[in-house]
């Protein structure tokens, strides 16, 4: 069956086109970065899409072309310069879904979420799409899974193992109650590759979801002990004051925000029975899932780096915007140590190496040109380091090793490169 796989470089979707793979099918990725997709493949496949602006028919139109099934299962939970919520969840697909109404590609498989009734952005733009492609006369699925883990993770799951590596405790938000009902990757890609081949399958909304109904406190200290990290005790902490850190993550960004605190709150159970009726799948258990796959060193430090990264990131940055700031106040205790020195620095230089600190640390900050920014800064740094070595060698073995600090420093910055690419 020819498929057209949309979000095929996602968390969902790198499993997805996998196992599709694996049964015979013939997968065309449709996603922003090609050639992400196209390393998976046994040939380059994959077509260019942008859910933020294909909002339209004619968007979709050539893309359908040849193909027997349309899998979509694009998102992102909240909205950030750039990604727009409403466009990705709700526009293009709809525009994708009249598309294949327009052109007779009658099978469709929407990745929805189980909290798809919850009151935020992410949900209700994923309902209404959910509820366009119900409205139409294709033969559609709408799958809403539960908490999906696998043997990698991302987003939720990545920031639930983090949260249970922390060091001394292990932070609930609130009685840590809130229940879940854990589906393994296989088992819901295994239930898309059942939908695919079984067409009376059709016209239904499917929710799978693994067996046993948990709580957000056991899978935290399950997770512990599937990292191999010894007991610590459980902290409940107020719910307000997790808000509070919410909302400084819609300003920072990362996984720790309102929306998916909101998601959180209104919870991921359904049921295991019905997912069975309608689909013959069994699910697997959470805790022979587990032992199935055990803990390996990088999933340890996965977990511990975490939280890591972001504190690097924020380090790194401060230390440019502060150097850069303290240049501008005492740029000319700069040039009167410089000429003292037999060297002669230009105001101008100061005044441009000062502005341009701020800007790198400004440009960490936002995350912006991640791939060029270690670049940016181990030139910089070394052609600073050049400068003052020729102007002042002396400062190599001087107190307090200003010049030596550059060494761990670049080395921080390559760590940093090495982390920041979320997929």
């Amino acid at each position: 069956m020819n498929i057209l796989l949309t979000g095929a470089n996602g968390f969902i979707g790198r499993y997805l086109l996998a196992d599709l793979l694996a049964a015979g099918h013939h997968v065309v990725p449709a996603v922003r970065d090609t050639r992400a997709a196209d390393r998976l493949l046994p040939r380059p496949a994959a077509l260019a899409c942008d859910f933020n602006r294909d909002a339209h028919v004619e968007d979709w139109l050539p893309r359908l072309a040849g193909m027997n099934a349309v899998i979509n299962c694009a998102g992102i939970l909240q909205a950030s310069p750039g990604q727009s919520i409403q466009a990705i969840h709700g526009d293009a697909p709809k525009a994708l879904f009249a598309a294949c109404e327009k052109i007779g590609v009658r099978r469709v498989i929407q990745i929805s979420a189980i909290s798809s009734d919850a009151d935020t952005a992410y949900a209700r733009s994923k309902k209404s799409a959910d509820d366009y492609l119900a409205a139409t006369d294709l033969d559609w699925i709408v799958l809403r899974p539960s908490l999906v883990y696998a043997a990698g993770a991302y987003g939720g799951t990545a920031l639930f193992r983090a949260l249970a590596a922390l060091p001394f405790a292990i932070p609930l938000v609130g009685k840590g109650n809130q229940p879940f009902r854990p589906v393994h990757m296989h088992d819901l890609t295994g239930t898309v590759v059942r939908i695919l081949e079984t067409p009376h399958l059709r016209k239904l909304v499917i929710e799978p979801v693994g067996p046993e109904t948990m709580s957000l406190r056991e899978i935290l200290t399950s997770l512990r002990r599937w990292l191999g990290f010894a007991p610590v005790r459980v902290i409940e902490v107020p719910t307000p004051l997790i808000r509070a850190v919410a909302k400084l993550g819609d300003l920072l960004g990362g996984t720790i925000n309102s929306t998916a605190l909101r998601q959180l709150e209104f919870g991921n159970d359904g049921d295991a029975r019905a997912f069975t009726a309608q689909t013959g799948i069994v699910p697997r258990s959470w805790n022979a899932a587990l032992l199935a796959e055990p803990a390996q060193l990088q999933d340890r430090w996965q977990a511990r780096l975490y939280f890591l990264r972001p504190l690097l990131r924020w380090s790194i940055a401060a230390t440019w915007l502060i150097s850069g700031l303290s240049g501008l106040l005492h740029r000319a205790d700069l040039a009167r140590h410089f000429m003292v020195q037999g060297f002669a620095l230009p105001s101008l230089c100061i005044w441009a190496s000062c502005l341009l600190d701020i800007a790198i640390g400004a440009a960490l900050l936002g995350r912006l040109w991640r791939r060029w920014m270690a670049i940016w800064q181990i030139a910089v740094v070394t052609i600073y380091t050049l400068i003052v070595t020729i102007a002042d060698p002396s400062l190599w073995l001087a107190p307090f090793g200003p010049l030596l600090k550059n060494i761990p420093f670049l080395a921080a910055i390559l760590v940093l490169a090495a982390l920041e690419r979320d997929r």
